[in-house]
């Protein structure tokens, strides 16, 4: 269960008039101004930004997005603090977003101070997904992640650590949802020791929500002719700790063993957490095995019950779009954006009825027609060379890279790893490991019992197709795009249990029968091929295989969850992409970085449940209790 279908705010503007929510009968900010409104209740309430000086990272969560001025004055603020913290995180909830054209209506005229900000925060605008949404800015050291949903829905799914509440939203008359002391005392769960909070309201169900979640609660002088406000700090009597599955670690230096596109973007996200990361790969350059395809694919899907599958495929796909946008743009990296994907049987009027059903937004994706049938468009979705990737995520500082470096064995020396060569000698000492190469990570890790299977895939690269044959890549249960030099790429045929390095004729026929039924044009018999044989690891329930490794027998009978299961401390994977591996790799890197480091989570609990490492364990408890 996700948390859609997302209703858009409804907003009226009007002239020397705060923006106004018909749907709540209040207004956005107070007339004395929103960005005044931010400094004294929020900031100040908050003590900031005094709080966050040389702190390595400081995370916020807002309890009503808006139209983002509170966001806008920390950030501001956080930029002109002379002593910040390293990291600003901002999170925050908002159950009806504003379109892109009503955001840019609300800070049209911003003040010159605040204008960069206000175009940065429009130009990064998602689309209006029911999804948790990572924003970056100031080079990645400020994140702002959006969570479109029901407060109610979201509150439960956010996994952090938080040093300061904004809690905002319309009046508690007018939205009590907002303001229910028993989803306030949800808070505790989030509060970092120390934390504060701070709002506008008075209301007794906001005070009695926020006592019972552990803050010493006060009155301050209010804002905007309000005679008072409420602050809080956290004082639990008994402070909660995070289950074993979710516990984050103290490494400044990881080796991550595998440097395709799951090394890459293990390797990228740790760096960019500020660790020194050392990546290990046997083969002579990264990116080889299937990483070394000449392009990949990535994109969403479309799916009624919009399962965690769905839900996954769709934030990993978003979060790829906004990495690869500026490196396409620039050159950095080969590919282009827009992708078609076709319904087998597909029927024009039933695929409206869902989108309309599940109010999806045009700019993620819309119905248009691939070889005369009816087929998903997805605007971000598109392809991309893995090879620039990985190299462009390779060169990212605080990463070194050892290339034909075999890892032989791991072994734990006192609360670190070894890494080990052939000959038993010891490559380096580390705090943590990720393995992040395919089917080889089961070795090192002997047989973890994971239901994993490798599957043959061989693609087909063709010349002499005409030059406009596939104006974007166009795919189905198999896919076909054409590259800038008029190759086209199709394929790639899949076969459980086979070890078959050589490209076969056979398949190559599958293939050109593939590229028929998708673009339609027939290649002649004299057609240029070759071919590209590579492996796919994938589960059960195609998706990835991430988190810290789970001790299998730590306790019996093992817990239901797989948070709850304890884990062998600084071992990590990040493995089993299957044929997804471009459109995974940008947010599992991120997933594991902030599992390791204890960032805010990316993606909501639920999300992360569906890609633990541990879950077959889990299962596998609740299957024989």
């Amino acid at each position: 269960m996700g948390f859609g279908p997302l209703q858009p705010a409804r907003i009226v503007f009007s002239d020397g008039e705060p923006p106004y929510a018909p749907d709540f009968d209040d207004i956005y900010h107070a007339r004395a101004g929103a960005l005044e409104q931010a400094q004294h209740v929020f900031l100040r309430g908050n003590r900031l930004p005094e709080r966050w000086q040389r702190q390595p990272r400081f995370t916020i969560l807002e309890t009503g997005f808006g139209l983002g001025n509170n966001f806008l004055a920390a950030w501001q603020a956080w930029r002109d603090a002379p002593a910040r913290s390293e990291r600003l995180e901002f999170i925050s909830i908002e159950k009806h977003p504003p379109r892109r054209e009503d955001l840019a209506r609300a800070h049209a005229a911003a003040p010159d101070a605040l204008r960069p900000l206000a175009e940065a925060l429009l130009a990064a605008w998602p689309p209006l997904t029911p999804d948790l949404h990572t924003l970056a800015f100031d080079a990645g050291r400020v994140r702002l992640r959006l969570v479109f949903a029901d407060i109610a829905d979201a509150l439960p799914e956010l996994i952090a650590q938080v040093d300061a509440f904004f809690l905002d939203g319309f009046a508690p008359a007018r939205n009590p949802a907002m303001w229910d002391r028993h989803r306030l005392r949800q808070l505790a769960r989030l509060a970092a020791p120390g934390a504060t909070a701070a709002t506008w309201s008075v209301a007794r169900e906001l005070r009695d929500g926020l006592s019972s979640a552990g803050f010493v609660v006060e009155r301050a002088p209010g804002f905007g002719g309000k005679r008072d406000m409420t602050i809080g700090r956290f004082a639990p009597r008994h402070p909660a700790s995070p289950p074993p599955g979710r516990r984050a670690s103290s490494a400044l230096q990881v080796a991550v063993i595998g440097a395709g596109l799951a090394g890459g973007g293990v390797a990228r996200a740790l760096a960019a957490e500020g660790l020194s990361v050392a990546v290990f790969e046997a083969d002579a350059a990264p990116a080889q095995q299937t990483s070394g395809n000449p392009a990949g694919l990535f994109h969403g899907i479309v799916h009624r019950d919009d399962g965690p599958h769905a839900r996954w495929l769709r934030a990993a796909a978003l979060r790829m779009q906004q990495l690869l946008a500026p490196l396409i743009a620039d050159g950095q990296v080969r590919g282009a954006f827009g992708l078609l994907r076709g319904e087998r049987d597909g029927d024009a009027a039933a695929m409206q009825a869902l989108l309309d059903e599940d109010a999806w937004p045009a700019e993620w994706v819309r119905i248009a027609r691939a070889n005369g049938a009816p087929a998903w468009f997805y605007p971000g979705g598109g392809w991309a060379a893995p090879v620039d990737l990985v190299a462009h995520w390779l060169a990212t500082p605080g990463i070194a890279l050892q290339l034909g470096m075999r890892i032989e064995r791991l072994q734990r020396a006192g609360d670190q790893w070894q890494l080990l060569g052939s000959d038993d000698r010891i490559i380096a000492t580390v705090d943590a490991v990720v393995l992040a190469n395919a089917a080889d990570a089961t070795r090192l890790l002997g047989d973890p019992g994971w239901p994993l299977e490798s599957v043959r895939g061989q693609l087909s690269i063709v010349r002499g197709a005409p030059a406009d044959l596939l104006p974007q890549p166009v795919a189905d249960g198999g896919y076909a795009l054409q590259l800038p030099d008029g190759r086209v790429l199709c394929g790639a045929t899949s076969q459980a249990g086979d070890d078959d390095p050589r490209v076969r004729a056979a398949d190559h026929d599958d293939n050109l029968a593939t590229l028929q039924r998708l673009s339609g044009w027939t290649a002649p018999d004299d057609c240029w091929i070759e071919g590209r044989v590579g492996w796919r690891l994938q589960t059960q329930d195609r998706l990835p295989l991430l988190g810290p490794v789970p001790i299998e027998h730590a306790s019996s009978p093992l817990p239901n969850q797989a948070r709850l299961i304890e884990r062998r401390p600084g071992l990590y994977v990040a493995t089993a992409y299957g044929s997804r591996g471009l459109t995974h790799a940008a947010l599992a890197g991120e997933v594991l970085a902030a599992w390791i480091t204890g960032a805010p989570m990316p993606v909501p609990a639920r999300l992360l449940d569906a890609v633990d490492c541990a879950r077959y364990l889990a299962r596998l408890s609740r299957t024989s209790a």
